[in-house]
């Protein structure tokens, strides 16, 4: 298998990995009044702690000091968006609900970044019309699928403040795509470690969650034992590893294609609630996924 297939299933893996966040909150909300910015906050430093504790005994301290040294502003950036991410998806969820922030939040950054792509596409002078169309017909399969996944019957219909909501949800879009192409920088022509940067990106997300947080308000703690295992698992596996993932594959994947294939986010969401809560899909739900899954299988990876 070519690096850049090993580069897109690595994204592929971190899309499955992020698409279980969703039913991992709804359980520690079943079991704990913390809130949405709260649990993100947990999730942060709980990946943050885990994956300075894993680089510092793989011996990785000289990348992490080097990436600092070399590119400390884009590295925090990186970081901070990824919690400001976070936290305007939640937002828009609470305001407008799950259908429009996920259509918006989630398809609005393949298509930011497919338009780099085509401009990119355009400069280049071996660039063919077919690649273009290609393009196109993925970008257009994704969403298509994005929207008929949100719109299957366990999605929530709506929120109180649609507007804002929807304010929020473009915003987060926009931060995901600039994270996104931000973070393939460092990995591609800056040729940052992987493990480097996540694990800078998220102690600075980390950093910018915990006292934002702290200022929304508690509770903080719990001593319910699902909860806690919950939010670790939400730490270790949706973030730390999810992300680990996700930067090793921008080494050899482009970031608009990158972002197409963690539409695989979604669909797993989904096909967790029908299996785990007993959610229908719906006929929607399965055109919509196997759209999705035929956009990702249609990616040019390089």
């Amino acid at each position: 298998m070519s690096s850049s297939r090993i580069g897109l299933l690595c994204v592929c893996l971190a899309g499955v990995l992020w698409g279980t966040g969703g039913l991992a909150l709804e359980v520690v909300r079943d079991h704990s009044p913390m809130s949405v910015l709260t649990v993100s906050a947990y999730r942060m430093l709980i990946a943050a702690l885990a994956l300075v504790a894993v680089a510092l005994l793989l011996r990785r301290g000289p990348q992490l000091a080097a990436l600092v040294r070399a590119h400390p502003v884009r590295s925090v950036v990186v970081g901070l968006g990824t919690g400001a991410y976070q936290a305007l998806y939640f937002g828009s969820v609470a305001t407008a609900g799950v259908t429009v922030a996920t259509v918006v939040s989630l398809g609005l950054a393949p298509v930011l970044l497919a338009a780099v792509d085509l401009v990119r596409a355009r400069r280049r002078t071996t660039a063919r019309p077919r690649n273009t169309v290609r393009l196109v017909l993925v970008v257009a399969a994704a969403l298509s699928g994005l929207v008929l996944v949100s719109a299957a019957p366990g999605a929530e219909a709506g929120g109180q403040r649609p507007v804002l909501g929807l304010l929020l949800a473009v915003g987060a879009g926009v931060v995901y795509a600039a994270t996104t192409a931000l973070g393939a920088t460092l990995i591609g022509t800056a040729g940052a470690d992987p493990l480097a940067l996540t694990t800078v990106a998220t102690t600075a997300g980390a950093v910018g969650l915990v006292p934002a947080a702290l200022a929304g308000g508690g509770p903080f703690v719990t001593g319910d034992a699902v909860t806690v295992g919950t939010l670790v698992y939400l730490g270790l596996f949706t973030m730390a590893l999810a992300y680990g993932l996700f930067y090793a594959g921008l080494r050899t994947t482009r970031s608009g294609a990158a972002v197409i294939a963690t539409l695989l986010e979604p669909v797993t969401a989904a096909v967790a609630a029908a299996v785990v809560l007993g959610e229908r899909l719906g006929p929607a739900g399965v055109v919509g996924s196997v759209l999705i899954l035929a956009a990702v299988a249609g990616v040019d990876e390089r």
